[in-house]
């Protein structure tokens, strides 16, 4: 397929998939549950965090989380106290237990304490065309409290050769304003040229069917690698494709055909 092929191709689907109804079985549809920036935020982080299993599944257990802080994020994670967060106890989703949710509840108190907010810490350290090592600074900030060495595996690091897939989706959710109501675009200080496509099994698969990733393993170099592909497709905002990559995997296994 060539060039232009390609990205008619792609742009039809990003049209059929960067759609409302994307929500109705997507996590994103936790965040949308909120109206306030930083609500939507928290919502959309902690659903980012868990983002790995059954589709089903996540849904599921982040409203549970949302539950559990009283349906307001924000006012949790800055108002809690010791009493609070043992209402978390038993949480779980996976490898994700209740000693990882509370630190990340404290953790967030912190960022918005301590940086700023969660907006303020990834604007100031993103480059030009990457929000990597915005990530890599994220993380360090994140863990500078007191915490269990377990739950940093919670937060990929591009660094070191992550693909980084769930922060790359949140940074997404939050930045890019695709005026169809699915993307919440309420953060003005990034702008969609500096983000990387959420790479999972199922765009990672696509792209490899439709020669936009030649490199095997879904890690840190495949992202820039497949970076580098979308941007040439589209400069100013090459993570729409993300929306056709993957529904092209998961709703037309594409990469099967």
């Amino acid at each position: 397929m060539k060039k232009q092929e390609l990205k008619e191709f792609l742009d039809l689907k990003v049209t059929a998939y960067n759609h409302p109804r994307f929500i109705e079985s997507d996590p994103i549809q936790v965040p949308h549950e909120f109206s306030e920036k930083e609500d939507i935020e928290i919502a959309g982080f902690l659903t980012a965090t868990i983002s790995w299993g059954n589709r089903k599944s996540i849904i599921t257990n982040a409203k549970k989380m949302m539950t559990l802080l009283d349906q307001a994020p924000f006012d949790f994670v800055m108002n809690h106290d010791t009493n609070d967060l043992e209402k978390l106890r038993g949480f779980v989703h996976r490898t994700f237990n209740d000693d990882d949710f509370i630190h990340f509840i404290k953790s967030l108190k912190h960022i918005y304490s301590q940086h700023g907010g969660l907006e303020a810490v990834f604007s100031k350290h993103s480059e030009a065309f990457s929000t990597q090592s915005a990530i890599h600074q994220f993380k360090k900030q994140f863990f500078e409290i007191e915490h269990l060495s377990r739950t940093q595996k919670h937060v990929s690091d591009p660094l070191k050769n992550s693909a980084a897939k769930r922060i790359n989706m949140f940074l997404r959710w939050m930045v890019r304003d695709d005026t169809n109501g699915v993307d919440f675009g309420i953060w003005k200080t990034l702008s969609p040229a500096q983000l990387s496509c959420p790479l999972d099994v199922h765009s990672g698969n696509v792209a490899r069917s439709l020669g936009l990733l030649k490199r095997t393993q879904n890690d840190g170099k495949a992202v820039i690698e497949l970076d580098n592909a979308l941007r040439k497709l589209d400069k100013n905002d090459p993570v729409k494709y993300d929306f056709a990559l993957f529904g092209l995997g998961v709703f037309e296994d594409f990469s099967k055909s």
